[in-house]
């Protein structure tokens, strides 16, 4: 569970132990980003700070990382030349283990328009500290692969995807990706603008030859198609929702390919909900921003979706696939009546009272099956209001995704903040979870306003919270961030006295 979100705010408060680093001495360049590195099990690995030197040539700038263990020890750094069209990176930790660097912004500033590209990602191997631009291949039409030297720039792949579509009536669409097991994985399809067809999805070796083959929708067509949705791999299977169109009649079923051979394994359909409600089980979207709402455990896949009735949102769905006989349960709970019995205010469509509704912020999957939804109630702007955040609302369910209880924590009202909630950490191997949010309190005593930190765990199914007193302090801005289990990290940060600082602080559960 890597959702994060850095809110800035000053911090005056004495923990019970210290870890630090300046950021500003860890290289010469101008710091563009830092951030935290998981491992494939959502393991806290270390951090990633990037600083940037400018333009070093026609096409490329100069940078410089240095990796952080969790610790905030400095363990390893290096200059490279990257694209000139990168603004900075983000870090990521992929399943051989090596760190990849993938742009996180555009700089448009240093090329012309009709040059601009898409800048590649960047490959450190820790192991011997040496970094490589990422290779990229095509998959042809003709079944080659070509590998990607240098992005083209937008006016020409424009232009180019132009002139296939004039001369053979689509354009042909293909992406390849490595696989943990090795070799390759890749799709295609001929895309006709407003339909598409002629998928498939194929294995090759480490050689790039053909191991298998999956095809699908041959024929398809504006009003009879079939899409297909990876939800999730192992080294055995590969589990997908195939889903077919007859004009507005859907079905959805559960198919399962061998990874060893492409053939399918299993393929059961998928009922008991609305057709809007499985069709978008795999994605949750809340205020225009992707959550991660699924989680794998070694016996099933469990996700979580919006309840659609009549294709409005009516509650949640939560999908459980069992890999052990590919069956899948389907359950929702919804606002109206399972919710509102223990928050009356809500109706149908999780409004609340006063013109706020809740908004979905986090949510966490626990092995037995059981899922944990926060909220928040939230007013969006309008002609002449300022957007406004209140309580968060926390929805406890049980292994069949019954409502056991709904907890909620007032805070105070906050304007032109779309959330005061911060971020969570799985605990325990992630049985447990903490999450953190902001509240700025007026002191009964001084009837000063100040900033309180909330950390709250919830351990073996108990919830405690944590609340630490925080207030601004001389223009310095203090960012909370994710830090290694028992510990948070805060950033505190004066752009004009260039102070970047970087500290853990343990913390009392």
């Amino acid at each position: 569970m890597k959702k994060i979100t850095l809110i800035m705010f000053g911090l005056i408060q004495t923990f019970a132990f210290s870890q630090t680093q300046d950021l500003t001495t860890l290289a010469a360049g101008d710091h563009v980003g830092m951030n935290a590195l998981f491992d494939d099990k959502d393991n806290l690995y270390g951090y990633v700070s990037l600083y940037s030197y400018g333009k070093s040539g026609d096409k490329t700038k100069k940078f410089e990382y240095v990796i952080l263990d969790k610790n905030l020890n400095p363990v390893a750094n290096k200059e490279f030349e990257g694209d000139i069209t990168a603004a900075s990176y983000l870090g990521y930790v992929d399943f051989k283990g090596q760190i990849i660097l993938k742009p996180s912004m555009m700089d448009y500033s240093l090329v012309k328009s009709k040059e601009v590209f898409t800048p590649v990602s960047m490959v450190i191997d820790p192991k011997t500290n040496s970094i490589t631009r990422k290779i990229y291949y095509d998959y042809l039409e003709n079944g080659s692969f070509k590998e990607i030297n240098e992005p083209k720039s937008w006016k020409e792949q424009r232009k180019e995807n132009r002139d296939e579509k004039k001369e053979k009536g689509y354009n042909y669409v293909s992406a390849v990706g490595e696989l943990k097991e090795g070799g390759y994985f890749a799709v295609e399809y001929k895309d006709y603008g407003k339909y598409e067809n002629s998928n498939s999805l194929m294995r090759f070796d480490d050689n790039k030859k053909e191991i298998w083959r999956y095809k699908y929708n041959t024929d398809g067509s504006k009003k009879l198609y079939t899409t297909l949705s990876v939800l999730e791999r192992d080294e055995n299977y590969m589990y997908c929702i195939l889903k077919k169109v007859n004009d507005k009649q859907k079905t959805f079923n559960l198919m399962v390919l061998d990874m060893k051979t492409g053939k399918e394994t299993s393929n059961k359909p998928i009922t008991g909900l609305s057709d809007d409600t499985i069709d978008n089980i795999e994605s949750f979207y809340s205020n225009y921003r992707k959550l991660d709402n699924d989680k794998t455990f070694d016996d099933k896949v469990v996700l979580l979706g919006r309840n659609y009735d009549d294709s409005e949102s009516v509650g949640f769905a939560r999908m459980v696939l069992n890999k052990s006989d590919f069956s899948v349960d389907m359950k929702a709970i919804n606002y109206e009546p399972n919710i509102s019995a223990f928050l009356p205010k809500v109706d149908k469509y999780g409004m609340v009272e006063s013109g706020y509704m809740l908004q979905t912020k986090d949510m966490y999957f626990m092995n037995d099956g059981s899922v944990g939804i926060l909220s928040e109630k939230y007013k969006p702007a309008g002609q002449y209001n300022a957007p406004k955040t209140t309580d968060l609302v926390y929805i406890y369910t049980d292994k069949d995704f019954k409502v056991k209880n709904v907890q909620v924590f007032e805070k105070e009202k906050s304007k032109w903040v779309n959330s005061d909630y911060l971020f969570s950490q799985y605990l325990n191997g992630g049985k447990d979870v903490v999450f953190f949010y902001r509240d700025y309190q007026k002191d009964e005593v001084t009837r000063q306003k100040r900033w309180n930190l909330f950390i709250n765990t919830i351990i073996d199914g108990k919830f405690k919270q944590e609340i630490i007193p925080i207030s601004e302090k001389d223009n310095y801005a203090v960012t909370p961030y994710v830090g290694k289990e028992g510990y948070i990290l805060l950033r505190e940060y004066n752009e004009k006295e260039k102070f970047n600082k970087i500290r853990l602080e343990k913390l009392n559960y």
